[in-house]
C-alpha cells in the first residue's frame, strides 16, 4: 500500500484507469489511498429518470474526507441532488469534474481527498 496522498495515476483512457501500475477497466472509488470497484447498483433504479446510471446516496460514498471528487466521464455522469445536499450537511467540499480534471485535482490535493471516479462516456 502506498502511504496516503502519493498515488500514481499513471494513464486515463476511456473505459479505463491506471492507477499504482494497476489498470481499471470499471468505476472505481478511492478511499484513504485505497481503491475499490464502485458498487453502482443501488442507482440503477434511477438509470431511466436520468438515461444513464446516476450517483446516489444509496451507493457507498466515501465520506470520511474534506474533499469528495467526483469524476464524470467525460461530463455524463449524473450527480443526483441528494448527494450534494449530503456533502454539503457532512461540510465536505465537493467537486464535480470530467475524470480527467479530477485526476489533477488529486494530483495537486491528495490529502484528505476521496474520489470515485467515471471511466466511461
Amino acid at each position: 500500500m502506498m502511504a496516503e496522498g502519493l498515488m500514481r495515476f499513471e494513464a486515463f483512457a476511456f473505459g479505463s484507469i491506471r492507477i499504482d501500475g494497476v489498470t481499471y477497466e470499471h468505476d472505481v472509488v478511492i478511499e484513504h489511498g485505497h481503491v475499490h470497484k464502485r458498487k453502482k447498483k443501488p442507482s440503477r433504479k434511477f438509470r431511466d429518470k436520468f438515461g444513464h446510471t446516476p450517483l446516489s446516496a444509496e451507493e457507498e460514498i466515501p465520506w470520511t474526507c474534506r474533499r469528495l471528487v467526483i469524476g464524470t466521464g467525460a461530463g455524463a455522469l449524473p450527480v443526483m441532488d441528494e448527494v450534494k445536499r449530503e456533502a454539503a450537511r457532512r461540510k465536505i467540499k465537493l467537486l464535480i469534474l470530467p475524470t480527467l480534471e479530477a485526476i489533477e485535482e488529486l494530483k495537486q490535493l491528495p490529502r484528505d481527498t476521496n474520489a470515485i471516479l467515471h471511466v466511461t462516456c
